[in-house]
């Protein structure tokens, strides 16, 4: 039995027979009961079985012997010769639990009987896991004794929690389609059949393999061409599934050795192109660095070029000064004019020197800022070089990345792009 199939857990009678009410426990859907011949065992089994699996009532179902000799009427008003008893409404149930669940259903039958009159019977499911005797009960006080529920009665305390229904074949469609579960009913049909088949007193009188058999196949109905045919069909698709489940199998186990021998691949290849991204990383770095140093440098030589232009414009101040001074000289006394010229000259001298070491040092530095503008312009086209690989590096990690289910790699190239940005405004800012 697995955890999803129901077991029989109790059974009660209520009005039936020589009862009053009685209750039997089940132990994992098994009961014994003892007692002397005559005691009442067959009797109160087979109210239960197979009555209560499809509602039929007939003599025969009651008698393991076939005999028709005692009805349901009989059972429920007991005998007349023991019993002055001629109405009488009374109960059978089952209740049935989900193994290792506290899930209960409880179906069952309800009887009114008149002596010599018949019997008129209902049906009940209980599917709200009430339990008889518990939380719900089949009968009621009144004036001191045990008064069962009518018909009408035991519908509305019922509600919705269950079904109430007065035939028996409406009865065996709930009982399969929420207790058993066959895909058809004349297949729950050949179910009973089979258990009335298997209590027969032969089994006790004569326990033979053929006698079994012979009951068994009196009992099973007979297998048509075409259930004969759907089952060899369905054997040959077995066999194909199972070879085809081996060839899968196969297949694999050779695809999973080839996933991780692509994962080691895989595995490789990224390990290379990180330590290339983090190469190029460091060369970025170090261009940057180059880069801010040449910026430096070229601010100081612009510093400088402003000081040597302020100072050959001082020194060409000078220059015209000394020519108009010397103009005025040359009005005076010749010896004076003599004495100031040949100073003058000197001074000439001395202020044509200075403007031509001026003059040297400033094409030296001009030189100097030419070259340097060179080496930026040659460093800038290498740090250009280096920032496109570095985004094709980041390209070709992308996709390895996506390849490898590398989720991180989007994080980490954003930071990494959020770094050399906050690395070049520092540098800025430092040269400014």
């Amino acid at each position: 039995m697995t955890e999803t199939q129901w077991m029989m857990n109790r059974a009660g009678l209520l009005n039936f027979w020589y009862y009053d009410e009685e209750i039997f426990q089940f132990s994992e859907g098994k009961l014994l009961l003892r007692g002397t011949n005559g005691s009442g065992k067959s009797v109160t089994m087979q109210s239960f079985l197979p009555v209560l699996l499809d509602g039929k009532k007939s003599p025969d179902r009651l008698d393991p012997f076939g005999s028709k000799a005692r009805k349901m009427e009989d059972y429920l008003l007991g005998e007349k010769e023991v019993v002055n008893r001629d109405e009488r409404t009374g109960y059978l149930f089952i209740e049935y639990k989900k193994r290792g669940t506290d899930q209960y259903i409880t179906t069952g039958i309800g009887m009114q009987a008149k002596r010599n009159k018949g019997i008129k019977s209902w049906y009940f499911l209980l599917t709200d896991n009430r339990r008889i005797g518990k939380d719900f009960h089949l009968s009621q006080i009144h004036l001191g004794d045990r008064v069962p529920f009518s018909a009408k009665e035991l519908e509305n305390r019922i509600g919705d929690g269950g079904y109430v229904v007065h035939t028996q074949r409406e009865y065996m469609d709930l009982v399969n389609k929420h207790v058993f579960g066959f895909q058809s009913v004349e297949a729950y049909e050949d179910l009973i059949k089979l258990l009335i088949q298997l209590r027969s007193p032969k089994l006790s009188k004569d326990f033979k393999p053929t006698v079994i058999y012979e009951i068994l196949e009196s009992a099973l109905p007979p297998l048509t061409d075409d259930e004969l045919r759907h089952l060899s069909d369905t054997i040959e698709n077995m066999d194909q599934t199972q070879q085809q489940l081996e060839q899968l199998e196969r297949e694999y186990d050779s695809s999973q050795k080839l996933t991780a021998q692509y994962h080691l691949y895989n595995q490789y290849i990224l390990a290379e192109r990180a330590k290339q991204w983090q190469v190029s990383q460091e060369r970025h770095a170090k261009g940057e660095e180059k880069a801010q140093a040449l910026e430096k440098e070229e601010a100081d030589l612009r510093v400088e070029i402003l000081r040597l232009e302020e100072n050959q414009k001082q020194a060409l101040q000078k220059r015209d000064l000394a020519e108009s001074e010397k103009g005025r000289l040359q009005k005076h006394e010749v010896w004076k004019l003599e004495e100031d010229k040949a100073r003058m000259k000197d001074e000439a001298v001395k202020w044509n020197k200075n403007l031509h070491d001026l003059q040297e040092k400033w094409d030296r530095k001009k030189e100097k800022l030419h070259a340097d503008w060179k080496q930026r312009e040659s460093d800038e086209a290498a740090l250009s070089r280096e920032e496109r690989m570095v985004g094709e590096l980041l390209g070709e990690l992308e996709v390895d990345g996506e390849e490898a289910a590398f989720s991180q790699h989007t994080v980490n190239a954003a930071d990494f792009q959020r770094r050399i940005r906050f690395y070049r405004l520092v540098e800025r800012g430092r040269a400014a």
